[in-house]
């Protein structure tokens, strides 16, 4: 069956979710699906869209088996792969609603996620990773099944049962929802301060932000995705899973994110979505390497960079046109092509959304050709509400607001957005979906910014916004942006309200320099451009990374800033009363 390149499914066609499953087996069910590594073959395995459905209705016999009702809840525990694509697909058709986990996340956190949703079955990588979860002090009576994805067992609890075992020989005819509006998935938040909130988000809230997103960065059926976000990230679920869906592109799924670099090379993804963490881990690495090069290596790594962003510049209006410009195909030769083969080769879409991008590593890979949109969104948006595009692009800016997107500026700097992407509210929260979207329908998302030129630029949090003892205004999260590109740093926060002047906080890059005046020092050479009242006067430095292990980071890699803020909060007050003593001394 010969397949259009073209071939998107509107949200009309598709209704729900599983719907739009439904009709994509319909239009191309010999066309690749998914591609998935197997461990035990030692290859990689291609799925087509016909044996997705196969597979699809296996898990949707065994789940009918399990009594559950439509609205029931099911959660998964698994970071991604065909497996979590077959169970999700299966849930859905049910009339389930579906709750991704952050398969790494903190026993404790997984077991409240569980216990608010009421969770009546859960899909977990092993019995020893249930195993966990259970013996947390959380009510999980309403669990009635856990499936072992690994096969393992527990004699201890005769709920886990391994999937062989559960999963029938074969299905029947796919069952399907018909209600558009009905709640599809609970997706609890990041949790950067106070316990998570679940998200509610209808058929019809993901349906129509994959069909706004299709339509701002076209996707072909020739387009191959690799997939290393997990899938509870509504980012890489919403644009990595369901747009490939909706455009008829094949998903291939990382096999674990240390590998990245080489499924890079062997997928040779046209499409990536990520956060800020991975393109500045990639970035990093790239500058380690040049640094170990003779000075001409570095001086024509940087002249590529250069003269790529100046084209690049050029081609958007921003920019005149210099002599320059006819070196960049020597240049791509030299220097640009070995960068965009880092990347597989053959990347033409590389969203970057969940954080803001600094823009030093923005500009480096947008130099050297690798096509870098950044975007914008929050889950209660399920998740995208602007994106840069091929003909409008400033990395600057988070883009124009998708189609059927309403994006507007309050009165104190909100960014606020309305339309059909907006959440149905939080799960059993009445009194903060009602703070979060008003009466007239906008969400509140807390961000600041602006729009020019029909582009929208991110300022800063709300509650993130530093008020320095004078009054000074300082968004600390621009100053972290500036920071963080330095390689001897891995982490900061920059903190200081209420304060006379701002102190960083910061995790030191393996085998850089712990002394304060050093890494004080190479902070200051990174916010020369920023007003004298935002310059960092004292640095403490971390005594370990902040993880997930350790509770310090979300599963979406965004820092827990008031748990740091609360653990170093000794040494910040000792650190500003040293500093007051020395100034009345003076």
């Amino acid at each position: 069956m010969t397949v259009p390149a073209f071939d998107p499914i509107s949200p009309e066609e598709a209704v729900t979710l599983d719907g739009l499953f439904r009709e994509r087996v319909r239009r191309s069910p010999d066309a690749p699906a998914y591609r998935e590594f197997n461990p035990a073959l030692g290859t990689w395995e291609t799925t087509t869209w016909r044996e997705a459905s196969a597979a699809v209705a296996r898990w949707q016999s065994g789940l009918a088996a399990e009594g559950l009702a439509p609205g029931d809840r099911v959660a998964v525990m698994v970071p991604g792969g065909r497996a979590w694509a077959h169970f999700e697909q299966a849930a859905l058709g049910l009339g389930l609603v579906v709750v991704p986990l952050f398969a790494r996340d903190r026993a404790g956190n997984s077991a409240f996620v569980v216990a608010d949703a009421g969770a009546r079955l859960v899909l977990a990588g092993s019995a020893t990773d249930w195993r966990a979860v259970a013996a947390e002090n959380v009510d999980l009576g309403a669990v009635a099944r856990v499936i072992s994805l690994d096969g393992s067992a527990d004699p201890g609890d005769p709920r886990v049962v391994p999937l062989g075992r559960w999963l029938p020989a074969a299905g029947g005819a796919l069952a399907g929802s018909s209600e558009s509006r009905a709640l599809a998935t609970l997706v609890y938040t990041s949790g950067t301060s106070g316990s998570p909130k679940g998200i509610m988000l209808s058929h019809w809230n993901i349906v129509t932000n994959a069909a706004s997103g299709l339509g701002s960065l076209p996707v072909t059926t020739d387009d191959v995705f690799l997939s290393f976000l997990p899938l509870n990230h509504m980012l890489e679920r919403t644009v990595g899973y369901y747009v490939p869906m909706m455009a008829g592109a094949e998903v291939a799924f990382v096999r674990e994110i240390r590998m990245i670099g080489d499924d890079f090379k062997i997928v040779r993804p046209t499409c990536i979505v990520s956060v800020p963490r991975v393109y500045e881990r990639i970035y990093e690495r790239i500058h380690e390497t040049l640094a170990a090069k003779p000075a001409p290596a570095r001086w024509l790594a940087a002249l590529s960079a250069a003269v790529g962003w100046r084209a690049f510049q050029h081609r958007h209006g921003r920019a005149g046109w210099g002599p320059d410009l006819w070196l960049r195909p020597l240049l791509d030769r030299l220097v640009a092509s070995q960068v965009r083969a880092a990347f597989g080769g053959r990347l033409r879409i590389a969203i970057s959304g969940g954080a803001a991008l600094p823009g030093s590593v923005a500009r480096f890979f947008i130099g050297q050709g690798v096509p870098i949109f950044q975007g914008y969104g929050l889950t209660e948006s399920s998740p995208v509400t602007n994106v840069n595009t091929e003909t409008n692009n400033d990395p600057a800016s988070v883009g124009p607001a998708l189609k059927g997107v309403e994006i507007r500026i309050a009165p104190d700097g909100e960014v606020l957005t309305r339309g059909p992407h907006v959440m149905m509210g939080y799960w059993n929260n009445e009194p903060a979906t009602k703070k979060a979207i008003d009466a007239g329908g906008w969400l509140h998302t807390g961000d600041t910014g602006r729009i020019f030129e029909g582009r929208l630029y991110i300022e800063g949090r709300i509650k993130d916004i530093i008020v320095l003892d004078t009054g000074e205004k300082i968004s600390p999260t621009d100053m972290e942006q500036a920071i963080i590109v330095d390689p001897w740093i891995d982490q900061v926060l920059v903190v200081g309200e209420g304060r006379p002047h701002l102190v960083a906080i910061v995790v030191p890059s393996g085998g850089a320099s712990r002394e304060e005046a050093v890494l004080l020092s190479r902070i200051e050479s990174h916010c020369r451009a920023f007003p004298g009242y935002a310059r960092v006067r004292r640095v403490i430095v971390a005594d370990e990374p902040w993880t997930l292990d350790n509770d310090l980071m979300t599963a979406t890699l965004k820092l827990k800033r008031q748990k740091i803020l609360d653990l170093y909060g000794e040494r910040l007050a000792s650190v500003y009363e040293e500093d007051a003593r020395i100034a009345a001394e003076a």
